[in-house]
């Protein structure tokens, strides 16, 4: 059966009909011919549902594979992954196979072990969303920027803009070259500001701490209330979670979007580049210092130094770049062990086994 592309189209597929042939999903599909895409559109616990149009979603079989209590959890489907699937929508359908994944926005998981979990896949917009209220932390954004690598554009998003001015920040951002647009969530003229970002096939999602206007903006852009949405504390100006899964929502332009569960805690994987992930300048000032391992303490001739002197970089903001610099190193250790302990594991489960043999009687 040949897939309805244009259906797929509106859920975020991103070609007009089938990929190219030097395009990695390609060579998914013609391994398994009886296949049809479909996107993940919930995670849940249990399982996953999936859509292959707007208008109709259906849970799913998954691999046994993926429900081994052993498999890393970046293995696993996500919000956002294309599977290829086959048997009848809401009856036997069946996962086949994950096709590759594209873009990824992802963190380490919470714990003691190492281990990395997936915010969304195959996403192209990141919209960073903070509001301007008692809760508003530039830092915060600067860890976000981070974990927005590897393909998609980060564009950061001020809501709330009624109880804080937002110049000063806007300058900030825009002179770290990063995309910044400040809406009224719950004013549909104020967010037509993000529609340069939400063309036909695009998939955006939402990442930010809870109570910042994630689900106001999503029930706001799709014009339906999806989401439940609720109040800050006044304590505090933090948000209670109110929504408690990644769900994938189309949009009336032709774009979908995904709307997450508020962040608390966004540690980096170890894969991270501060040049390329939001830190470019300092990395720049960097190469100019005097002595090549310069640590930007009390080393003479430090570039980074004079810049913070001059005001030229502001110091929290090196405070920051230092506190994720040391974050990332040690990630990167913690997943070489990692790698380097799952490579064993492989070598050992697929290494000769020992035979064993009766004794040998004596003639």
């Amino acid at each position: 059966m040949i897939p309805d592309f244009a259906a797929l189209r509106a859920i975020g597929w991103p070609h007009d009909g089938w990929p190219p042939a030097d395009d990695p999903w390609a060579a998914s599909m013609a391994t398994y011919p009886a296949g049809r895409p479909a996107r993940v559109v919930e995670q849940h616990r249990s399982g996953y549902v999936v859509a292959e149009d707007i208008d109709t979603s259906y849970a799913i079989e998954s691999l046994p594979d993926w429900q081994r209590p052993r498999l890393p959890a970046d293995q696993r489907p996500a919000v956002g992954d294309w599977l290829l699937v086959a048997g009848e929508a809401g009856g036997n359908a069946h996962a086949l196979a994950l096709l590759p994944r594209r873009t990824t926005i992802k963190r380490s998981s919470a714990g003691k072990h190492y281990g990395q979990q997936i915010i969304a896949a195959n996403i192209d917009v990141v919209f960073i969303v903070c509001s301007l209220d008692g809760d508003f932390n530039p830092r915060r954004i600067e860890r976000y920027l981070l974990l927005v690598r590897g393909g998609a554009h980060p564009v950061v998003v001020l809501t709330k803009t009624d109880l804080a001015d937002a110049g000063s920040t806007l300058g900030e951002l825009e002179a770290q070259q990063v995309d910044v647009c400040a809406v009224d969530a719950r004013n549909p003229e104020s967010t037509t500001g993000l529609e340069r970002w939400l063309g036909p096939g695009t998939t955006a999602v939402f990442v930010g701490s809870s109570g910042v206007g994630k689900s106001t903006l999503t029930n706001t852009l799709s014009g339906v209330h999806r989401m439940k949405t609720g109040a800050v504390r006044a304590s505090d100006a933090r948000g209670r979670h109110t929504t408690t899964h990644r769900a994938l929502i189309p949009l009336a332009s032709g774009a979908c979007l995904i709307d997450t569960p508020g962040m608390r805690e966004l540690k980096p994987t170890g894969e991270e580049d501060l040049a390329e992930d939001g830190f470019a300048d300092i990395e720049a000032l960097a190469t100019a210092c005097r002595f090549r391992d310069c640590r930007h303490d009390s080393e003479p001739g430090c570039a980074v130094r004079a810049a913070i002197d001059t005001g030229t970089l502001e110091p929290g903001r090196f405070a920051n770049y230092k506190k994720l610099r040391d974050e990332i190193t040690g990630a990167a250790d913690q997943l070489a062990t990692h790698n380097a302990r799952r490579g064993n594991e492989k070598r050992t489960a697929g290494g000769p086994r020992k035979v064993s043999r009766p004794p040998r009687r004596r003639s």
